[in-house]
């Protein structure tokens, strides 16, 4: 299927999408929002993939939102209704939130691989992804306080998830840029790789560790960190064992148990 906003390929179950604006520094205006909901919606659902790397053609990963579709919100000051105009904004808003949670709720593990910037809106986009990779000369930045806004389409809900509350705190208020090597060292990301080649190298590599697991467990695996994410203990144990109920007597399970008695590896059906 072919994209315009972004380079999608698969190999050996492993999809690469690609951001592909590198004249606009990746950023991403409404189209290519929408097309990029449509890309994680698609690869959810479809067998052929089992994980998905997420990187930017060019020098940066991605500036996040193209300043014109920011800037579009001043449209909606020709509503005379106050009401009705703040009834747009906040669908408006819900809009880019649903792209974003279409990468979170993808059934595949979703990887980024981060060089260059990643600003505003990207950060956004990195938080709502599984593992988080960067390159040397990576940087992040919560931008959107220097626009003078509250960042309000997924950084401040999931990334005090993901690193301490104080640090996002210092990043949201003084939208500082945060090195690759700080990243890695406050665990925003996984690892730090000296080059953007060795990046996507290594995490090729680990994607690739992942397409040789069984699907059906990777995607459960996924549904189980999500869901304990936001639950408590009590309910996420009392929805993995009924998960299990319908899930553990598999056909992987059974791949899984023959290959280990043969001493060879499991080969997984999709």
């Amino acid at each position: 299927m072919a994209y315009q906003h972004f380079k999608v390929e698969i190999t050996e179950k492993v999809a690469q999408v690609k951001f592909n604006r590198p004249e606009k520094a990746n950023s991403l205006h409404m189209e290519a929002w929408k097309e990029m909901q449509r890309i994680f919606e698609h690869l959810s659902t479809d067998d052929t993939v089992r994980v998905i790397v997420l990187a930017g053609e060019g020098k940066h990963f991605s500036a996040g939102i193209d300043l014109e579709l920011l800037m579009s919100v001043n449209s909606f000051k020709k509503i005379s209704c106050g009401a009705k105009r703040s009834e747009k904004i906040r669908h408006f808003i819900l809009e880019l939130q649903d792209t974003i949670t279409a990468i979170e709720k993808c059934a595949k593990p979703v990887l980024a691989a981060i060089h260059g910037g990643c600003i505003g809106g990207a950060v956004d986009i990195v938080s709502a992804c599984d593992m988080r990779y960067s390159s040397a000369d990576a940087y992040f930045s919560i931008k959107e306080i220097d626009l003078g806004m509250v960042a309000d389409i997924g950084t401040l809900q999931r990334l005090p998830k993901i690193i301490s509350p104080a640090i996002v705190s210092e990043m949201a208020y003084t939208g500082r840029k945060v090195s690759g090597a700080e990243a890695e060292k406050i665990g925003l990301v996984n690892r730090c790789f000296d080059s953007s080649e060795a990046l996507m190298e290594g995490v090729l590599e680990v994607a690739n560790t992942i397409a040789s697991k069984s699907p059906l467990s990777i995607r459960g695996t996924k549904e189980m960190i999500r869901f304990t994410r936001d639950h408590s203990v009590e309910d996420s144990l009392n929805y993995i064992a009924t998960w299990n109920a319908a899930m553990l007597l598999s056909e992987d399970l059974n791949e899984a148990f023959k290959a280990t008695m043969e001493k060879r590896a499991p080969e997984f059906k999709d």
